[in-house]
């Protein structure tokens, strides 16, 4: 799933009361069966059926080992999660979020998967995926799909009716502005981005990294690098696409939502690569007439990142009785046969993106996959340069969010706006104590 499913579990309840019936622990019928509960965050319709179909084939398959899958609300899994660790009867296996598997690790809760699975496993991960779930040189989870949060959306019909070529899209920010501002016509914005703090948090992580090659702290998470000059080029990027009028300035959803591009009320749109899975669900006709590319970079290198990457894995509990019986599992879903997962990537309309070379190979023989107008521009010109979403405290990422949001709209000025969000990001550094302690 994508970050802004990881925002509300940062700013969930994290107690609870309630335990999921007939959690975890391995256990072994007197008949020698090991079973296994699984524990699958709810997400898209789809993926609940086709984590289902495989579940069910697994099962069929051998008769040594039983998987319970259980699918578990969004709004709710942190704190049953949590309850269940606490009681001792954390599930098997669970989904897990890139962003939550370092601070998992540190409090114990994943076992290492090294020795229960075998090392061609890791070999067929991307390189650019392998340090997501890879804490201290050990493997911790194994990941099993990534979605870019920033992708270049535009309608080829009215670029061409702009006088621009819709075969040659921005390269550069400066670009990007030119074509807003010739998009921008009658009611009609020349694009969308986001423009609420709570939203600029996350989704302008590959931005930041674009600007400046790092995020606003430094690498051990001891001082705030807010105010270096890099970051004042960012907010004043977003500062003129807000006060030129070329964005709606009350937009009615948030970041993650595509309508506002799906139902007509922008020419161009920065959105996660999940958009594509809602346009072709919702606004099928908009399908035809739409584009994709890398968004644009501060200075048009192709190579430097503008996208980070969020996603999932599965993860074997620490103090599961039956380790290696999980990870033989999590083999066959996620690491085995590769028309497996490509069957996954068809299934969600290929919204989502493969994080091994062999299900690339796979993928390649398909022809739904080699026909889609989105994949081969996303899986080869975003995917390969984006870079893992923060592993520290939210709250240091709405603090940037906030300044780039005061920046945009004129409360403060640029310079004023980052060194208020440098000494937020201190005072969160001190109050939760975070200097020394980024994942190494």
């Amino acid at each position: 799933m994508r970050r802004r499913g990881m925002v509300l579990l940062a700013i969930a309840a994290v107690t609870a009361s309630t335990v999921l019936s007939g959690c975890g622990g391995g256990s072994e019928d007197p008949a020698g069966k090991t079973t296994l509960t699984f524990w699958q965050q709810k997400f898209e319709d789809y993926q609940q059926a086709w984590f289902k179909k495989y579940v069910d084939q697994y099962n069929a398959s051998q008769d040594k080992v039983k998987v319970e899958l259980q699918v578990v609300p969004a709004d709710t899994w942190a704190q049953k999660l949590k309850a269940a660790q606490a009681a001792g009867k954390a599930p098997d296996i669970a989904t897990t979020s890139y962003g939550n598997v370092a601070p998992g690790v540190a409090q114990g809760q994943f076992a290492a998967l090294d020795e229960l699975l075998p090392a061609e496993a890791f070999t067929d991960v991307k390189d650019n995926v392998k340090g997501f779930v890879t804490v201290g040189g050990k493997h911790y989870a194994y990941p099993m799909l990534v979605e870019p949060s920033t992708v270049l959306y535009y309608r080829t019909d009215l670029v061409t009716a702009a006088g621009l070529d819709p075969n040659s899209p921005p390269k550069t920010w400066d670009e990007l502005v030119q074509w807003a501002t010739k998009l921008t016509q009658g009611k009609v914005k020349g694009m969308t981005i986001a423009s609420a703090g709570v939203d600029l948090g996350w989704s302008s992580w590959g931005l930041q990294y674009n600007a400046c090659g790092k995020l606003p702290v430094n690498d051990d998470w001891s001082k705030s690098t807010a105010t270096e000059p890099c970051f004042e080029k960012l907010l004043n990027f977003y500062k003129t696409l807000y006060q030129g009028g070329l964005i709606p300035k009350t937009p009615k959803v948030g970041y993650a939502d595509g309508a506002p591009y799906g139902q007509g009320e922008v020419a161009m749109m920065a959105g996660g690569s999940w958009v594509i899975g809602q346009l072709k669900n919702d606004f099928k006709a908009m399908v035809a007439k739409t584009a994709v590319a890398p968004f644009p970079s501060i200075d048009g290198d192709p190579t430097k990142t503008t996208a980070t990457l969020g996603g999932w894995t599965l993860t074997v509990d620490a103090k599961s009785k039956g380790k290696q019986q999980a990870a033989d599992f999590v083999k066959y879903l996620l690491a085995g046969d590769p028309a497996i997962m490509a069957d996954f990537f068809k299934t969600s309309g290929f919204s989502k993106y493969t994080v091994r070379a062999s299900v690339d190979q796979a993928l390649v023989g398909n022809p739904d996959a080699t026909s889609d107008p989105f994949m081969k521009v996303i899986s080869e010109k975003v995917v390969p340069f984006g870079k893992q979403e923060p592993a520290y405290p939210w709250d240091i990422s709405l603090a940037f969010g906030t300044a780039i949001e005061s920046a945009m709209k004129g409360k403060a000025d640029v310079p004023t706006s980052l060194k208020t969000a440098a000494a937020a990001i201190d005072d969160v550094i001190k109050k939760q104590s975070l200097a020394g302690t980024a994942p190494k």
